[in-house]
């Protein structure tokens, strides 16, 4: 069974910076998207920013353009969100996503909180 596990959520004050891992296992392709997107409780899942299959070629929202960082390490099958200069606004649930071919699988979601 395919699964995504966020870890690195937590809490942090605004301007300071979080990193999330986002670690990927059983997935029976070799080359998938990866994003990161997140979600306010009432409002619908929005997306971050996304990487391809090598890490070569980034996208992200307006709203984190400069701040948040996506990075890959193919041979841990894990990928990365660093964000920094947090604003408080950036609180929400974050879950990444792996985009093949066929499908797209989700993780559980991680928790990020950040106060003013």
């Amino acid at each position: 069974q395919v699964q995504l596990v966020e870890s690195g959520g937590g809490l942090a004050q605004a301007g300071g910076s979080l990193r999330l891992s986002c670690l990927v296992s059983r997935l029976p392709f070799t080359n998938y998207a990866m994003g990161w997107f997140r979600q306010l409780s009432g409002k619908e899942r929005e997306f971050v920013g996304y990487t391809d299959w090598n890490g070569g070629r980034t996208q992200y929202a307006d709203s984190v353009k400069g701040r948040f960082t996506i990075s890959r390490d193919t041979a841990k099958n894990t990928v990365y969100l660093q964000m920094n200069s947090l604003k408080p606004e950036d609180t929400a649930v974050y879950y990444c996503n792996a985009l093949t071919t066929i499908r797209d699988y989700w993780g559980q979601g991680t928790q990020v909180t950040v106060s003013s």
